[in-house]
């Protein structure tokens, strides 16, 4: 870890507690002094609905949380600010999706791709439209490695292709999408273009536009920032078209008895008093992300992989898991005839926090022939010595289990 980087760790608070080494990034990552000072300025100062207020503490509320709208536009490159919808995170971004979008675009016998890699948010939202309108959910299957099948998706792709969905980076196995292949070729066939970013954006630039996907979506955790709150970027010409996700305050212009008018966008998407606080700590995330050089974090990222990598490939009968390649962010692994959940309470002894089972991606695990895995997962404050200790541990343990 380079000085600045070290310097970084101690904007930490949760970090210096003793005794903890935290691995579990790819859940949730902590939370820099400018997220919560951000988010406590807000209450203590600031508190109050927005748009709707006659009273300055409304105007300044209002204020702050548009600004962290403006702040989500610029990190991602979009267009236009009024294409980022504030959401409680992937999770619902993904459900906006395959009610509003899916009901307004599937017909009985439409086809929505999705790689086997995908979480159950992505996956079962588009499983349930499915049932629902006749269309018929294919999963993109995996080659021999781990990897998304090129040939094979290309194959399956046809007019019938109305929805192609795709995780950028993997949670379970930290794999990166050939999205520069895979998104022009659905777009070629017509279809429209979904990528759950929410492994990516605290490890990569992302630029919507230079991506070239219909919608893209991620969560504040994953990225520095506070629980119950994420995005939905969205081209606004499809934004327009598509209908409502949930009714009620905000998102209308008029009601009455008789019908009712819709407000527009973004607001048309966001029912509701929103997560105010929580959109402000996200503003804040990010440009605690935009304020690093990405280049340094980067580096020492890929040496906190590659050092795990070397670690692991030393142990007897532990084995990283699909680790031949471009992994990023996360990495998994098993050991020889234990059980994952066993593993992950003996390393939490030690004081190593990681993440054990299916990781919300069954079909993965079933695609991979396991019932779960542990799962090591890095951020950029994150330290070699941390690595050593967690390797060193995991040792210990396998050869306790093995006496």
């Amino acid at each position: 870890m380079t000085p600045s980087l070290s310097r970084l760790r101690e904007q930490f608070p949760a970090l210096a507690q003793p005794g903890l080494i935290y691995l579990d990034n790819a859940a949730t990552t902590q939370k820099p002094v400018a997220v919560l000072d951000a988010m406590n300025h807000f209450y203590r100062r600031h508190n109050a609905n927005v748009h709707r207020g006659a009273h300055r503490l409304s105007d300044l509320a209002t204020r702050d949380f548009e600004g962290a709208r403006d702040i989500v536009a610029n990190f991602l490159n979009a267009s236009a600010r009024e294409e980022v919808i504030f959401t409680r995170g992937t999770t619902e971004a993904m459900n906006l999706l395959a009610r509003s979008l899916g009901s307004h675009l599937l017909q009985p016998g439409d086809e929505i791709l999705i790689d086997t890699w995908a979480h159950h948010a992505c996956i079962v939202p588009w499983q349930q439209m499915a049932i629902q309108t006749g269309a018929k959910l294919v999963p993109i299957p995996l080659t021999p490695a781990g990897d998304l099948d090129l040939d094979a998706y290309e194959s399956l792709l046809s007019p019938r292709t109305k929805v192609v969905s795709l995780t950028q980076i993997s949670n379970a196995l930290g794999k990166q999408a050939p999205l520069h292949q895979m998104l022009p070729a659905a777009k070629a066939m017509g279809a429209i273009t979904i990528v759950d970013g929410a492994q990516a954006v605290a490890h990569l630039p992302v630029d919507v536009q230079a991506l070239g996907c219909d919608f893209y979506a991620f969560s504040g955790h994953k990225c520095y920032g506070p629980t119950g709150i994420g995005v939905l970027w969205g081209r606004q010409q499809l934004l327009q078209q598509m209908p409502p996700y949930q009714y009620g305050g905000e998102m209308i212009d008029t009601v009455s008895f008789e019908g009712s008018r819709f407000n527009r966008l973004p607001y048309k998407f966001e029912a509701g008093t929103p997560a105010i606080a929580e959109a402000i700590g996200l503003g804040a995330a990010l440009s605690f992300i935009q304020s690093l050089d990405t280049n340094a974090v980067a580096n020492h990222e890929q040496a906190l992989m590659n050092r795990a990598k070397a670690g692991l490939a030393g142990l007897d009968g532990v084995a990283a898991i699909a680790a031949d390649g471009d992994n990023l962010g996360a990495l998994s692994f098993r050991v020889d005839g234990e059980h994952h959940q066993d593993i992950g309470i003996l390393l939490d002894q030690a004081g190593i926090a990681v993440r054990c089972g299916h990781h919300c991606c069954q079909p993965l695990m079933q695609a991979l022939g396991l019932k779960g895995s542990c799962r090591v997962s890095f951020a950029l404050y994150n330290t070699e010595a941390e690595v050593d200790a967690f390797v060193a541990a995991l040792q210990e343990i396998t050869e306790f289990l093995n006496d």
